[in-house]
């Protein structure tokens, strides 16, 4: 065998394994000599997106901000749109009046910042000075003498009717009276008989006791019939009269307020010049010269509930919808609760008395979209999918710009309104918050949604770290260390929360910008430094925190290491054995992921050369899984299938998996054990390997490598150090330690190894302790690793073609003698 010396391969010194923040950096002592960082720190582009967004006035151009959640997404963006709009926009009061025509059609009225307030007053007190000088007006002697005159024609009139109906009557022994009728009386013709009047069904009486013959009770009977029919003519005249009277009472009355209403309606016509404003005002002149019974405190007539009032100047009322009045710059709305009526508006309902319920124009209600019109409205775009028709309305409102504020859909049993309000135009940008999935969906599936949300701002989750970035870090601590009142931090605090940060990130030169889990910590080390009586944050206060917060989320690790050490995972640390790797996994729980260890075997047999995946097979893989056993099959085919076909079945397991294994970390291993299967070589167990690779063996970063060698370092702590644990990683992947400093002092102490590789061949030799051989030289020297799979494979292709040609040899027939 080509065995290799100890130290062939680099491994990487304690000093490569994390960053160490110098508290030293930093020329304050504390947070309380420096001031806090305004605006957000390491957003340049969403913030370059946001202002091309806002200033920006074409149809469409509203935002989505899309990132992780903790970036500070929420909680900046409504600052950061009041600093950053250039050019505001001049905001409009909104206003719905009585459509007099239409009652179900309320009419929009639209007034300059602050107007609507001064409109709502003038009506108002126009009506209630209409309400005084219109009595007034017809208390007046002149009207009091003119409509007496009216009086006195129009009973004349009518008498002299009735008296030539009289006279006429009573030439024929008739005259007119009252006759009862259940409990009415009528008037009536009645004849008279022997000088007294006598009810027409009374004839026959008189006819009975020979006081009337038949002859002269048939003429009286004829001239009755004639008489009553010129008595209905005669009311009929004498209700054309009453119209008449009625018309010219009415006229006068008119004319006798028409000076009073003209010169209250002049006033309001001469201060509002916008001709929808005018029209409004002209037809209101118009209603009340119509109603002035109702200024005169009649009331219509109509079967009112007891109880219940009725307000017969509503129409002249104003519903100011949205005042301006006191909006500064343009409104920025963070609506967190965007149900239909928040958002849109409602019309409320009031009861009839009856037990329905009826709207009209006052119960119009604004949402948060109108008082977010020439501004900003930002909304949570995963709730908008929370109640039914929400997103489709916000759609449509942002397409054809325009509001029409209506009833939801209910659930109960209530009436929609039959309102129609003039739907208003909108101006308001919405911005969205959301993550890059939501994004990535709503554009793929809505085949509008880049049409309206033509901005994308990106909020980065980190940000390149460079001393200055380190100072204004500091500066953002200290912003949250005033808004929320909490302990200053001393720099060994600083240090070591951005130590944090660079750990969060996953990366040495690189802090995260998800600062809600900063801020988490910075408030639970205030609570840990006040519990020790502390005045100041330290370092220590820092470390208790996370300690702490590791400890109430870590009941997952707590159990999954249980497992290991009453060995129900088997995992071996020690020894060598043939086609068996240690891969490393990573768990994901709530708050932070931690790393374990997983047994992964591969076994071969005769076959035609396919790769079994006994995860996909069982149905427990994802797709990058997959591809990652599909680039396992694609570099034997170009190591070893050059000159002779693959005459084996190769199986992968992950054993004792009983869930979903993805990802392509694990290829490394899996490659490294079934080579070792065929090589006959045996794997030290006392090393894990993590890493991908490509068809051509180069190998590749993976994700959570911090987690995964504390996974398997705190396996080997509990099964005891023997000085030769550690963990193979991609080579890319040293960028992106930052390991705890229990794991650093191990290999400092070289208990505990950390081996960072390029290329298959060098994992190869790390773990079997062989030479792998030179890939692209042919043939492969002598017992190296190559070697010896090659000579595997062709012994494995001859015991093929020896079993495939037995199986053709013709079979001979013993004859048989009878």
């Amino acid at each position: 065998m080509a065995y290799l010396k100890p130290g062939t391969h680099k491994e990487l010194t304690y000093q490569e394994l994390r960053w160490k923040c110098n508290p030293s950096t930093f020329e304050f002592d504390s947070t309380e000599d420096i001031l806090p960082l305004e605006g957000i720190l390491g957003q340049e582009r969403a913030i370059k997106a946001l202002k091309l967004g806002v200033d920006l006035k074409g149809p469409g151009y509203n935002i989505f901000i899309a990132g992780l959640s903790g970036t500070g997404k929420a909680t900046t963006v409504k600052k950061m749109l009041e600093d950053i709009s250039s050019d505001p926009a001049p905001l409009n009061d909104y206003v719905y009046v009585s459509n007099f025509k239409d009652a179900d059609s309320p009419i929009l009225l639209t007034f300059n910042s602050g107007e609507a307030n001064k409109f709502k007053k003038d009506i108002s007190e126009t009506v209630k000075l209409l309400k005084k000088r219109i009595p007034q007006a017809l208390d007046g002697k002149a009207f009091i003498s003119k409509e007496a005159d009216i009086v006195t024609q129009y009973n004349e009139k009518e008498q002299k009717l009735i008296d030539n109906y009289e006279e006429r009557i009573r030439q024929d022994n008739f005259a007119l009276g009252q006759i009862k009728e259940g409990e009415t009386e009528k008037p009536d013709i009645l004849p008279i008989i022997e000088n007294k009047p006598v009810p027409i069904d009374q004839i026959d009486q008189f006819i009975q006791s020979g006081q009337l013959s038949k002859n002269a009770a048939q003429d009286i009977i004829k001239k009755y019939n004639t008489y009553v029919q010129e008595l209905q003519g005669i009311f009929k005249k004498g209700l054309k009269l009453n119209q008449e009277y009625q018309e010219k009472i009415g006229k006068l009355e008119r004319e006798s307020v028409e000076i009073v209403i003209n010169s209250s309606i002049d006033c309001l016509l001469d201060t509002y010049t916008d001709k929808k404003v005018r029209t409004h005002i002209l037809n209101l002149q118009k209603d009340i010269l119509e109603n002035i019974d109702i200024f005169k405190g009649q009331k219509p007539t109509a079967d009112i509930p007891e109880g219940y009032v009725i307000d017969y100047f509503r129409d002249y009322e104003v519903n100011i919808i949205l005042s301006n009045k006191d909006t500064k710059g343009s409104p920025v709305v963070i609506e967190t609760f965007p149900t239909f009526v928040n958002l849109f508006g409602a019309i409320d309902k009031e009861s009839d008395g009856h037990g329905g319920w009826y709207s009209d124009f006052t119960n119009i209600k604004a949402g948060s979209l109108l008082r977010a019109n020439g501004g900003f409205l930002v909304l949570n775009v995963n709730h908008l999918f929370e109640e039914p028709g929400v997103w489709k309305t916000l759609k449509r409102v942002l397409t054809y710009r325009l509001l029409e504020i209506q009833d939801p859909h209910s659930y109960f049993q209530v009436a929609p309104s039959n309102l129609k309000p003039e739907p208003i135009p909108i101006t308001t940008k919405i911005i969205l918050l959301g993550s890059q999935n939501t994004y990535s969906y709503l554009s793929n599936y809505e085949y509008d949604f880049k049409k309206i949300f033509k901005i994308k701002a990106d909020f980065d989750y980190e940000i390149t770290m460079d001393e200055d970035v380190l100072i204004k870090y500091a500066r953002v601590i200290k912003k949250m260390i005033k808004e929320e009142d909490l302990l200053d931090f001393d720099k060994s605090a600083i240090a070591y929360l951005i130590e944090l940060s660079a750990r969060f990130a996953g990366q040495k030169n690189k802090l995260t910008t998800r600062f809600s889990m900063i801020a988490d910590l910075a408030r639970e080390a205030t609570f840990w430094a006040k519990a020790g009586k502390y005045k100041i944050v330290k370092a220590k206060h820092i470390r208790e925190a996370y300690e702490a917060a590791k400890e109430r989320h870590g009941m997952l690790e707590t159990k999954v290491t249980e497992m290991f050490e009453n060995k129900t995972f088997l995992i071996d640390t020690e020894g060598e054995r043939i086609g068996q790797i240690n891969g490393l996994a990573v768990y994901e729980a709530d708050f932070y992921s931690f790393g374990r260890p997983t047994r992964i075997t591969a076994t071969v047999s005769l076959g035609s050369g396919s790769i079994i995946n006994v995860e996909r097979e069982a149905g427990m893989s994802g797709r990058h899984y997959n591809k990652g056993v599909l680039i396992i099959s694609g570099y034997f085919k170009e190591m070893f299938g050059q000159d002779l076909p693959l005459s084996f079945n190769a199986n992968l397991v992950f054993e004792q998996s009983y869930g979903t294994v993805d990802g392509d970390s694990a290829s490394c291993a899996e490659i490294f054990a079934l080579i070792s299967t065929l090589a006959d070589l045996p794997i030290k167990q006392s090393i894990a390997v993590t890493g991908s690779l490509n068809q051509k063996g180069d190998v590749q970063p993976i994700g959570g490598v911090n987690e995964k060698i504390e996974g398997f370092y705190d396996i080997c702590k509990i099964k005891g150090f023997n000085n030769k644990q550690g963990v193979i990683i991609p080579i890319q992947n040293v960028k992106d330690l930052m390991l705890r400093e229990d794991v650093i002092q191990s290999v400092k102490k070289k208990q505990f190894h950390i081996y960072a590789i390029e290329k298959v061949e060098e994992g190869l030799e790390i773990l079997m302790g062989v030479a792998a051989g030179d890939p692209l030289v042919r043939p492969f020297k002598e017992n190296t690793i190559y070697d010896l799979v090659e000579r595997k494979i062709k012994d494995l292709y001859a015991k093929a073609r020896a079993i495939k040609s037995s199986s053709k040899e013709p079979k001979t027939r013993k004859k048989v003698r009878p």
